[in-house]
């Protein structure tokens, strides 16, 4: 299965230079975003370094409908970026099941509504 590139992909580095290694690396955990919601129509990451020595990964997934963020603060860019890439997994997951039940439970109401003869009903 081959899996399509989002339209845009934007990566900001503050407080440190642009790393080829650390772009890669957050586009490989990207990927498994983009497996789960096909319909991405940006992806934005950003990458602090603050005074303390410690790695701030922002990532923020724009959808037609829904925009999804996580941020988390560690000492390394890969850390941080496999626990914000989790964050935004466990969001879309959520998300996606939430829309399912609540069509799920739009059919089951509709199927109460609807009024079938008293002959096709079935004995009690």
């Amino acid at each position: 299965m081959l899996i399509k590139k989002p339209q845009s992909m934007r990566m900001m580095f503050r407080g440190m230079e642009p790393d080829k290694k650390a772009e890669k690396y957050i586009e490989k955990r990207l990927q498994k975003v983009n497996r789960i919601i096909k319909n991405v129509l940006e992806f934005e990451v950003e990458i602090d370094l603050d005074k303390k020595g410690q790695y701030r990964v922002e990532l923020m997934v724009k959808t037609p409908h829904q925009l999804y963020r996580a941020e988390e603060l560690s000492e390394s860019i890969e850390g941080s970026a496999d626990i914000a890439c989790e964050q935004l997994t466990m969001q879309i997951v959520k998300d996606k099941s939430k829309m399912v039940d609540l069509k799920r439970r739009g059919a089951r109401s509709l199927k109460k509504k609807i009024v079938l003869d008293k002959s096709a009903r079935f004995k009690k």
